[in-house]
């Protein structure tokens, strides 16, 4: 039964994160990388913090935090800071099949991740399939021309890889931690969107020709790229 609860929750989270990659490119027409970063990040926020309430988990948050704050700034950098800046400018140089394919090969790089800092074992036919997968990587990013490694954009695909290992890295970080899994990823919110509105400041970045759709899509992306899913993949 638990596992049958698992698959759903997991299939679920997978199901979500496959409808984003329309969300990206529609919020990217109007908000730069980081402005989206910005907001998606504060409706994560805000979204978690009340079901953090509904199971009345919000009165241990500052304790948790406390109990080894670097650590938690760590993740907070990593995830959603680094990972989504850099997922962002991947989508916003390659289409999106091209995006979404190249970041969904993180379950191959936790995968083999798992394998090196956990020591879980990988069997022969995962390997096989990691191989494959990774073909088909391969196939999308160069539009098939797979002999010529022809990239529509070799920086978009180098950051989608690149936004694999930190996802991958930010999971293996997350399952040494003993705290309750739902605050984990909210401090991690909380601890990124500081940096994020300094780096929108910084930018320059303007805030006055966004129109309400792209307020909605980059709300969408908040919802259901990152507050909602998590809680389902943590589940």
């Amino acid at each position: 039964m638990n596992e049958r609860r698992a698959l759903g929750f997991g299939l679920s989270a997978v199901l979500l994160w496959s409808t984003v990659a329309t969300a990206f490119k529609l919020t990217l027409a109007e908000f730069t990388p980081i402005q989206m970063l910005t907001i998606a990040s504060i409706v994560s926020a805000v979204i978690l913090i009340v079901i953090c309430g509904v199971q009345g988990k919000l009165n241990s948050l500052p304790t948790v935090f406390l109990s080894n704050p670097w650590y938690y700034l760590l993740l907070g950098l990593i995830n959603p800071l680094a990972y989504y800046i850099i997922l962002f400018k991947a989508y916003d140089l390659l289409p999106a099949s091209q995006a979404q394919a190249i970041n969904y090969s993180w379950a191959i790089t936790l995968t083999l991740m798992a394998s090196f800092f956990l020591g879980q074992k990988i069997r022969k036919q995962d390997w096989v399939a990691c191989i494959l997968s990774y073909f088909g990587v391969v196939v999308i990013a160069t539009k098939g021309d797979v002999l010529g490694l022809n990239f529509e954009s070799p920086l978009g695909v180098g950051l989608a890889l690149l936004s694999t290992l930190l996802w991958a890295g930010y999971w293996i970080l997350n399952a040494k931690n003993k705290a309750d899994p739902v605050i984990g990823v909210l401090l991690g919110f909380l601890v990124a969107i500081p940096f994020a509105v300094a780096i929108s400041i910084w930018e320059g970045a303007n805030w006055s020709q966004i129109s309400p759709s792209g307020w909605l899509a980059v709300t969408y992306v908040g919802l259901f790229e990152m507050g909602v899913t998590f809680v389902l993949w943590l589940s």
